[in-house]
């Protein structure tokens, strides 16, 4: 496994790793993605880095979290610790049930990241 900066696992080792375990070609991967093979090649050897739009496809696609597919975490289960902080409840909100686990994080995580701009736009003024 190849690793970089800071220990952290590359981004294209991940995408590499998770594409074998399907037993999918570039191509095959590229086609299902709907994206170019050239494309997903730079993607897996850390020549270019996908919109937000496409790493979500890509998470989606092989079943694990952005932050497993960027590194953060290592289990591709795993939430990271901020996800997991109770102090967010957003629970009430009308159609937040009828979501899957993993679509009521990514809704946390939408939310805590807005908080983040939010505040960082305030602290500028």
């Amino acid at each position: 496994m190849e690793i970089g900066e800071g220990g952290i696992v590359l981004f294209g080792t991940r995408l590499k790793e998770l594409r074998q375990r399907k037993r999918l070609t570039q191509e095959e991967t590229a086609k299902l993605l709907n994206i170019s093979r050239g494309t997903y090649a730079h993607y897996e050897i850390d020549k270019r880095q996908p919109d937000f739009a496409t790493l979500q496809k890509l998470a989606d696609f092989f079943d694990v979290s952005i932050d497993y597919l960027l590194g953060r975490v290592n289990d591709p289960d795993q939430l990271p610790q901020f996800l997991r902080d109770p102090s967010v409840d957003i629970s009430a909100y009308e159609g937040y049930q009828e979501l899957s686990p993993k679509e009521q994080e990514i809704v946390k995580e939408q939310v805590r990241h807005t908080i983040k701009i939010l505040k960082e736009l305030k602290d500028k003024k």
